[in-house]
């Protein structure tokens, strides 16, 4: 299960990331997602677990979770809508 993790302090890591959701199960990836041109942290990211009970605990008991000073929202990601690359302009 793809998981969605924002209101993300902007020092948290991968590392950092994936160690919080260990906790709960195995985790294949954790990314914290950063701006392209600065490299500065996008205050949310999304981590890969394989068991979905896992996952879903691992949502369950994280979601409202303070990390350095934010409470994380955490929940299932939604997939992408169709025909949306991952590069690129996007408008909003």
């Amino acid at each position: 299960m793809n998981i969605y993790v924002g209101n993300l302090a902007y020092k948290v890591s991968d590392q950092e990331l994936k160690k919080a959701f260990e906790e709960y199960g195995d985790v294949l990836s954790a990314k914290v997602i950063t701006d392209r041109e600065t490299g500065r942290s996008k205050g949310f990211g999304f981590v890969e677990m394989n068991n979905d009970n896992e996952a879903q605990n691992a949502i369950d008991e994280l979601d409202g979770l303070e990390m350095h000073g934010r409470a994380l929202r955490v929940n299932k990601a939604k997939p992408k809508p169709a025909g949306k690359s991952s590069g690129g302009r996007r408008n909003y």
